[in-house]
């Protein structure tokens, strides 16, 4: 988007920030029109809009006082660095926008609130679409930066004593000369007071979506920011990071046309990437599809997991295979991403969650969550082992960019979001951050492997016996309705 010109922005934000006839009056008109459709045109709403354009402190019908929502005027004293924009649009838009937030602080309480830029906002009032039965807040205000989104945290999101915060920022402080370091730090400064609020309050971090050099947002500094924010949270269990770069990037890393009509804002396919790409995490968190899996085994098959915990699943000691790998990998690669060693078996009967947290069952699924390293390798496997022929059948349900994995006997097949992480990019049937089906059929000592019906592996070697794993690598990968045929 232009800097002070709002005629970049998409045409439904236009209609935010300038009423479409009386120019000569635009200021009154152009405000209250947007208060009194964001307000359904209540009379308390036009009060409000009043007090808020005249520039005068308002008071609440609860009787409490508010701000009048003026950007400052000066950086003097304001917390963090960088651009704040001042352009005479972006003024107007910031006080009609928040005052409108602050008649919805009690019917807000509790919610999953989204803090953003044009892009968040651009979701409007579909965003509860997007995931239904999810109280959502949308504080999403064109043009911002990370220090806005910093400035207005407390009053814009606190006070709503959010279940979980999902953030998506740092776009526009590009287009206004921001270098990635100074952009990094604003965002380690929202994220610390959203720590301070509430310990475990779930944070979600997007990944900064590709652009366009020619909207000043070039693939080399949106990559540079989107490390840096990696760095930041890494280890930070509070804090969920998804790839929302790589679920859009093309070959060059910057968006495409077809998603990204202005190399910036997504259309009607571009949010439903997005929201497809967060509604595993927030199932996770317990936010989402907390309705319970009646599903039953088809006959002669019986389940590996009963969805309510880990019974039946643990840890395994850890194979000389598997050692000499982590440490050929580890002794060339400093960077190299954790990979505890198991020295002694566990179980995990009537268990809902292995320690720490990696692996966890959640009405219905077996989740193998994002791991705060940002990448870390471990398994978890069945207690029993499996020598005859079987059939296996499951669904999983993968993240963007996420990797797992599936042992059969021992051996592993690559269980992943297969378009952007591979192996197998060429599948035609493979529903992106859906639920997809795989089948395993054993005989002998080879493995016809498939997903929804398309061939992954026709001869796939394994051993006479073994148990059945789950490996986690990076990113969220979920299971659901495991069960076998022997």
């Amino acid at each position: 988007m232009q800097r002070g010109n709002p005629g970049s922005f998409p045409r439904d934000q236009i209609r935010e920030v300038v009423k479409p006839k009386d120019f000569t009056l635009r200021i009154s008109h152009q405000q209250a029109g947007i208060m009194f459709r964001n307000l359904k045109a209540s009379v308390t709403s036009a009060l409000l809009v009043s007090l808020t354009l005249s520039g005068t402190p308002f008071t609440s019908m609860a009787g409490e006082k508010q701000t009048n929502f003026q950007i400052p005027a000066t950086d003097e004293g304001l917390p963090g660095s960088g651009p704040l924009r001042r352009y005479d649009w972006f003024r107007n838009l910031w006080k009609t926008r928040r005052a409108d937030f602050a008649t919805q602080v009690k019917s807000k309480q509790g919610a999953v609130v989204f803090l953003g830029d044009s892009i968040t906002q651009g979701w409007g009032p579909n965003l509860r679409n997007f995931f239904p039965g999810v109280n959502v807040a949308n504080r999403g205000i064109s043009g911002d930066t990370t220090r806005g989104m910093l400035l207005r945290l407390n009053e814009d999101v606190l006070a709503l004593n959010p279940s979980a915060v999902v953030m998506l920022m740092g776009t526009n402080d590009l287009e206004e000369k921001a270098a990635p370091e100074t952009i990094a730090a604003n965002v380690e400064l929202i994220l610390a007071a959203l720590r301070k609020h509430r310990a475990d309050m779930p944070i979600v971090l997007c990944s900064i979506f590709p652009s366009s050099a020619t909207k000043s947002r070039s693939a080399d500094s949106i990559t540079r920011i989107n490390a840096l924010y990696a760095a930041a949270v890494r280890g930070d269990a509070q804090v969920t990071v998804v790839d929302t770069w790589t679920l859009f990037a093309d070959e060059q890393g910057d968006a495409k046309e077809e998603e990204f009509p202005d190399l910036l804002h997504p259309n009607e396919v571009g949010y439903a990437k997005w929201g497809n790409a967060l509604r595993p995490i927030l199932a996770t968190l317990g936010l989402a599809d907390t309705q319970a899996d009646n599903f039953q085994p088809e006959d002669g098959f019986v389940s590996l997991f009963n969805g309510r915990d880990l019974t039946g699943w643990g840890f395994r000691p850890t194979t000389e295979k598997m050692l000499k790998s982590r440490e050929r990998w580890h002794s060339r690669d400093p960077n190299a991403p954790p990979w505890p060693v198991v020295r002694k078996p566990v179980a995990f009967g009537g268990k809902v969650s292995t320690p720490g947290g990696r692996y966890i069952a959640k009405h219905g699924r077996l989740v193998v969550t994002t791991p705060p390293e940002g990448r870390k390798i471990q398994q978890i496997w069945t207690t029993r082992e499996f020598g005859s022929d079987f059939t296996l059948k499951l669904e999983f349900r993968a993240t963007p960019n996420a990797d797992s994995g599936i042992f059969i006997r021992g051996p592993q097949l690559q269980c992943r979001d297969f378009i952007l992480a591979g192996p197998y990019k060429e599948l035609t049937k493979y529903k992106a951050q859906d639920w997809n089906e795989l089948t395993v059929e054993v005989k002998g000592g080879v493995a016809h492997c498939t997903c929804n019906g398309e061939v992954l592996e026709a001869e796939f070697k394994v051993p006479e016996s073994g148990p059945i794993g789950l490996e986690g690598d990076r990113g969220q990968i979920e299971y659901r309705r495991i069960r076998i045929r022997v």
